[in-house]
């Protein structure tokens, strides 16, 4: 009786302990009050539209900043007359190597009123204040056009307004 007595009473303050412990274990540089983490800083996504004709001129272009947070996604939608073009770009900032993952989805309405769709995606790697050039239709030479999607993610900078501009 007393033997189970001692046992059970070694096991609470075990388990007590663990419980202690695992509160009490903060990430680094997360000092002050119990509710402050440490958090990666936003960072802006500069994002440029363009859509080119088969001799590689600038028919159409649209730029855009938007602050984003890691791991979240940060979405664009281009409607055109015979065209939707929704993209959604994520990045993932981590210590060795940072990539960002581009998702593009686009309606087309051909001559015969035929609704053709199109998906992609891809996982590219990141440095910051790098343009990266994202063709959510791919090159190829069959199509009228090109679409070209230009990004630039960059650290967070005090004062940053969100903006769009379409020519």
């Amino acid at each position: 009786m007393i033997r189970s007595l001692i046992l059970t009473g070694v096991f609470f303050i075990f388990v007590s302990s663990l419980f202690v412990d695992a509160q009490d274990q903060r990430p680094a540089g997360s000092e002050g009050t119990p509710g402050n983490r440490r958090r990666m800083p936003p960072l802006v996504m500069e994002i440029e539209a363009r859509v080119l004709n088969n001799e590689r001129e600038i028919v159409w272009s649209q730029s855009q900043t938007r602050a984003a947070i890691m791991g979240s996604p940060v979405r664009i939608r281009l409607d055109g007359s015979n065209i939707v073009v929704a993209l959604q770009f994520t990045a993932f900032v981590r210590r060795q190597s940072s990539v960002l993952a581009a998702q593009g989805q686009i309606w087309i309405e051909d001559a015969n009123g035929a609704i053709n769709y199109y998906t992609s995606m891809q996982t590219i790697p990141m440095e910051y204040n790098e343009p990266i050039y994202f063709y959510p239709l791919g090159t190829s030479a069959q199509l009228d056009s090109t679409i070209v999607i230009i990004i630039t993610v960059n650290q967070n900078r005090e004062n940053t307004v969100v903006t769009e501009n379409e020519n």
